[in-house]
């Protein structure tokens, strides 16, 4: 069997399976960040890694200092999914012998701009040598309060899903200018009490999916609010948009449409989460597919 038939969520599956743990390893594999504390602290701490590969993530052409920016927020994203706020990075970066410098630093530059913007202070790393493609591996930490702090695995039958910002376009360059919704996440777990959240890094056809699983539910999506020139099927499968996707009770759901006050980032009802598990068509990205 080759991972090509196996695929890239029952890979992960397979691997986590009875990983070693202590007491202090709250939330695992599973999730948008790993959560590590005692139950009854505070403030926890989140846990992220994620990378960045040449002719994967980014093509060779492109600008370095965008491919920094994404290496970065890529990470962010997910500290933001789980309602906390970013913290120290550690950065990986291999690179062919024949890179021109100028590439490299301009990854490093785009890398400082994501700190500078999230609050992150970039803690050390490693460099190494690559025989091939350009890879950019960042592990990042973040802090969350414990009220604070959103699974994908909360969800309950009749809650509603939003999702901020527009869907598809990933493929047209938007995967390396995105906005991790720091701002939007944290007004979200100070008002309102929500059931499930996640990021849609992969896209809205994959990880809805994932997180009406997670939750022990199904789902029904509605329409979606899709980026200029994408059709629904771009919205569901193109990837990369690190939109917030999240569910809420249908009573908050009404308070909350009231509340929003980023005038200018759409928030859209597209479905609600059902008590039957949902066989679905709809396919985001998959590594090994």
């Amino acid at each position: 069997m080759k991972l090509s038939d196996l695929g890239e969520d029952a890979l992960v599956a397979r691997w986590t399976r009875g990983l070693p743990r202590n007491a202090t390893l709250l939330v695992g594999p599973g999730d948008d960040c790993a959560v590590v504390g005692r139950r009854s602290d505070a403030v926890w701490t989140l846990l992220k890694t994620d990378c960045v590969i040449e002719g994967v993530h980014f093509a060779g052409e492109t600008d370095f200092a965008r491919v920094g920016w994404k290496a970065l927020a890529r990470n962010v994203s997910d500290i933001v999914a789980m309602g906390g706020e970013p913290e120290h990075a550690l950065v990986t970066v291999a690179f062919p012998p024949g890179l021109d410098v100028a590439k490299a630093d301009a990854l490093y530059k785009g890398l400082r701009r994501c700190a500078r913007k999230f609050g992150v202070s970039i803690a050390g790393g490693e460099t190494a040598r690559s025989p091939g493609p350009v890879f950019v591996s960042v592990a990042l930490t973040g802090r969350v309060e414990r009220g604070r702090c959103v699974l994908r695995s909360g969800g309950k039958p009749g809650d509603v899903l939003f999702v901020t910002g527009r869907l598809g376009g990933s493929l047209a360059g938007k995967h390396l200018d995105f906005l991790p919704r720091l701002r939007e996440a944290r007004w979200l777990t100070e008002h309102f009490r929500l059931h499930a959240m996640m990021d849609l890094s992969d896209g809205l056809g994959a990880d809805l999916p994932r997180l009406a699983k997670a939750s022990g539910c199904g789902f029904e999506l509605g329409e979606l609010p899709c980026s200029p020139g994408c059709s629904h099927e771009a919205a569901l499968g193109d990837g990369e948009d690190f939109e917030l996707l999240f569910a809420v009770s249908p009573r908050q759901a009404q308070r909350l449409e009231k509340a929003w006050p980023f005038l200018s980032l759409p928030l859209t009802r597209v479905g609600v989460l059902t008590a039957n598990r949902t066989r679905t068509s709809a396919h985001g990205f998959d590594h090994f597919a």
